[in-house]
């Protein structure tokens, strides 16, 4: 229970600091900042509780997904709605999302999870990219540091408004193309990670479990 506590928690403080980015303020974007880092860093709290106190479970680690979901949605939609990334990058993120996760979905009916024993990934390669330590970690990382390091941009950009800073326009170029740099190896990540799910779970989408299991429902109603 704790643990779901927790991911409650990121999902709620998520708005927050996107408020306070949109607030304008030099100073609460400067806390904002510190609160992407935070709030990305409850990500790993949650498991940690989980496994600390023995309360992992399916719902659990469902739960922590959609958690994940939430807060990297609304981080690449207001980055995007800044300008400050393409909006084509959410729109594939986001797409990706969808569908991997009603494959997971369905999969949990049939008593399979995302990750630990009864995971539905079917490979040794397919469990490497989607549940293995180095992919979840690494696809963290480069999200934890393209969304502080966007966030910092936010509060340059504030500062050079404001304080009328002087920055030089090649390093205002660098640093900008340092951050399409970010995007695009973030997005390769979100990509190489949701792709095994569909190939793993493609006899859920190609050979229609689903609409089987709603009509074997329909079946049990009308024999009753």
């Amino acid at each position: 229970m704790e643990a779901n506590v927790v991911t409650l928690i990121r999902i709620a403080l998520v708005f927050v600091t996107v408020g306070l980015f949109q607030i304008s303020s030099f100073y609460l974007q400067a806390f904002a900042i510190f609160m992407v880092i935070f709030v990305i860093y409850l990500d790993s709290l949650d498991g940690y509780i989980a496994r600390k106190f023995k309360v992992a479970s399916e719902f659990g680690a469902l739960f922590d997904i959609v958690g994940d979901r939430i807060v990297e949605s609304i981080f690449w939609i207001y980055f995007a709605y800044t300008g400050m990334i393409s909006f084509w990058v959410p729109m594939i993120v986001i797409t990706r999302g969808f569908l991997s996760d009603n494959v997971r979905a369905l999969a949990f009916r049939s008593g399979k999870t995302p990750f630990g024993k009864k995971t539905m990934m079917k490979s040794k390669f397919t469990r490497f990219l989607v549940s293995s330590r180095f992919s979840r970690g690494f696809y963290g990382i480069t999200k934890a540091i393209l969304f502080t390091y966007l966030g910092i941009l936010i509060f340059l950009n504030t500062g050079i408004e404001k304080f009328k800073w002087t920055i030089n326009s090649d390093i205002i170029g660098t640093l900008y193309l340092f951050s399409d740099i970010l995007v695009y190896i973030t997005l390769f990540m979100c990509i190489v990670r949701g792709l095994p799910v569909l190939w793993d779970g493609k006899e859920i989408l190609f050979d229609k479990i689903y609409p089987r299991t709603i009509n074997m429902i329909d079946e049990k109603s009308s024999n009753i």
